[in-house]
């Protein structure tokens, strides 16, 4: 009889972790003590920080006269601090307020010292995790009652991406400059990890999928490589967004959690139980 199986999809170094915590969660929780689920590592795409002089030029004289800066996830936070490698309140010569859309952006920046200088960098986040989005930080945004026509944002992002705040911005009369600081390849599919995707019982497996855009081109395999399979398999996404992309690729069941990783984690271990 085939185990269940939960696949992992972030980019490598991000799916490590996960893999520990949720490998530990399990075993402490006893839901699978006949049997351990196999626990696989897809990363769809690989995060490519961007690295050269020019743009780490760009972000500088971009910061000298900004009045906000917004990092769209943690990618984008290392991408940028590797990048310039210095202090975050070095760029200005005022304290620069700081947006990000979730908690593990928050935690990238404290993990940098970002937030607790001895003058703490302002963090904007949407306070409900539930709205841990780009609409739940333009919802704190529009709370700081700023004029908006007179204000520069600069917003730290993958190559492509979602738009929607930076437009969101500049239909408020905002300057918006908006700098790609990494890209993201995908998976070959003549790489390895697609081996025991093949071979595994796809009735049987929880995908975890983090990102619209690791999403889409997972469809793209599937249509090529396995084109019934996703009907039988179920899908765990922490945004309506994700979840939108896994149904349109044809996931037959599709769970949409709370944003973060514990809610992943709750959800994944209610799976291994029905």
């Amino acid at each position: 009889m085939s185990i269940k199986t939960i696949v992992i999809t972030r980019p490598s170094g991000q799916a490590r972790q996960l893999i520990e915590v949720l490998t530990q969660a399990i075993e402490r929780s006893g839901v699978a003590q006949r049997s351990l689920p196999q626990i696989l590592s897809l990363p769809l795409l690989t995060i490519v920080p961007k690295a050269d002089d020019q743009l780490a030029d760009q972000i500088a004289t971009a910061l000298s006269d900004a009045d906000l800066a917004i990092f769209v996830s943690p990618n984008a936070i290392e991408s940028v601090m590797r990048l310039l490698g210095r202090d975050w309140q070095g760029f200005s010569k005022k304290v620069i307020p700081i947006g990000v859309m979730g908690g593990s952006s928050h935690l990238a920046l404290k993990n940098h010292g970002i937030g607790q200088e001895e003058v703490p960098t302002p963090i904007i986040i949407p306070k409900n995790n539930d709205n841990w989005d780009s609409e739940g930080l333009w919802h704190e945004l529009q709370a700081l009652g700023w004029s908006w026509q007179d204000k520069k944002v600069v917003i730290f992002k993958g190559e492509g991406g979602r738009d929607w705040l930076a437009d969101t911005l500049k239909n408020a009369g905002t300057r918006v400059e908006a700098i790609s600081t990494y890209t993201r390849i995908p998976l070959d599919i003549d790489n390895p990890s697609w081996h025991a995707i093949h071979e595994m019982d796809f009735s049987k497996s929880l995908w975890l999928l983090t990102s619209s855009e690791a999403v889409r081109y997972l469809g793209e395999v599937a249509q090529e490589q396995f084109p019934e399979s996703l009907a039988v398999a179920s899908a765990l996404c922490p945004h309506h967004n994700i979840s939108d992309a896994a149904e349109r690729i044809g996931f037959g069941e599709v769970f949409t959690t709370l944003p973060g990783d514990e809610a992943l984690m709750k959800a994944a271990l209610a799976w291994l139980t029905i």
